[in-house]
């Protein structure tokens, strides 16, 4: 089957959107740079590719994505700003001004600071408690998904969001999946814990600590890049083969938070956690 071209620039593509640039196209989406009408800015719209337009699951998985993000509000998840199905399916996100940081890790040859590795960290915990509080998992937390912007990280991709529970194996994105993604759940927020500590690891070291599915064996962070030892054991803790015996979102916040100078101290950790 030929797929069909992008749009080009100038064409409707939801109601009070307009294209202007195709930036790319993934297994299943055609992401766009837009213009708004009603917001007088630009922003990201996501549609299905043509050739996968008739798969109801995609549909849907798109769909609710759009809606979530757009009844979702926090400074560390990319804001929607609607969904709609007609004249196709589509999303519409803001447009970030930052780098995602799979890119900034490429381009800079040198690693984060430990005080940089801390803020991303916090964000990264604040992100998944809100979407936790809303019983949902993001389940594919990577520098792909992360945007940075003036040291703010905010979470992209809620595509394959879904409520703590069993689970079925290979969900999330490979090199990056926890034990019980690799093996079919369940996934709990000990999930999430895992992505935060994957993502902290490669961002220190510029290495996954992890080799193949399902993973086994890493070597500690600590031998790979010289943080202060709070920091390395909160990423290695979060690593661990037992979900029971990664920390909860709040204590790892929490160890995070006191690594910080006293007046950047801005994530507490929640009352009963």
């Amino acid at each position: 089957m030929t797929v069909r071209e992008p749009l080009p620039a100038g064409t409707p593509i939801a109601p009070g959107y307009r294209v202007l640039a195709h930036l790319c196209r993934t297994g299943w989406l055609d992401v766009y740079d837009a213009w708004s009408e009603e917001r007088d800015c630009r922003c990201v719209v996501k549609v299905l590719r043509p050739d996968r337009r008739g798969d109801r699951e995609l549909r849907e998985r798109l769909l609710r994505e759009g809606r979530w993000l757009t009844e979702f509000t926090h400074p560390h998840l990319v804001r929607g700003y609607g969904t709609g199905e007609r004249p196709q399916p589509y999303a519409v996100l803001e447009t970030l001004t930052g780098e995602t940081l799979a890119h900034l890790l490429d381009r800079r040859p040198r690693r984060p600071a430990a005080t940089d590795l801390t803020l991303l960290g916090l964000h990264l915990c604040s992100a998944m408690r809100y979407l936790h509080g809303k019983n949902l998992l993001h389940l594919d937390l990577k520098p792909a998904n992360i945007v940075i912007d003036c040291r703010r990280a905010k979470v992209l991709d809620l595509s394959i969001a879904r409520p703590p529970g069993p689970g079925s194996r290979g969900v999330g994105t490979d090199g990056y999946l926890a034990p019980e993604q690799a093996s079919g759940g369940p996934f709990t927020a000990a999930t999430d814990v895992w992505g935060i500590g994957t993502t902290l690891y490669e961002a220190a070291t510029g290495e996954l600590p992890f080799d193949g599915e399902p993973p086994r064996s890493f070597t500690p962070v600590s031998r790979r890049r010289r943080l202060p030892r709070p920091l390395a054991e909160a990423i290695d803790a979060s690593l661990l083969l037992d979900p029971a015996a990664r920390p909860p979102l709040a204590r790892l916040a929490a160890v995070l938070d006191d690594l910080l100078p006293q007046g950047r101290r801005a994530v507490p950790p929640s009352p009963g956690e």
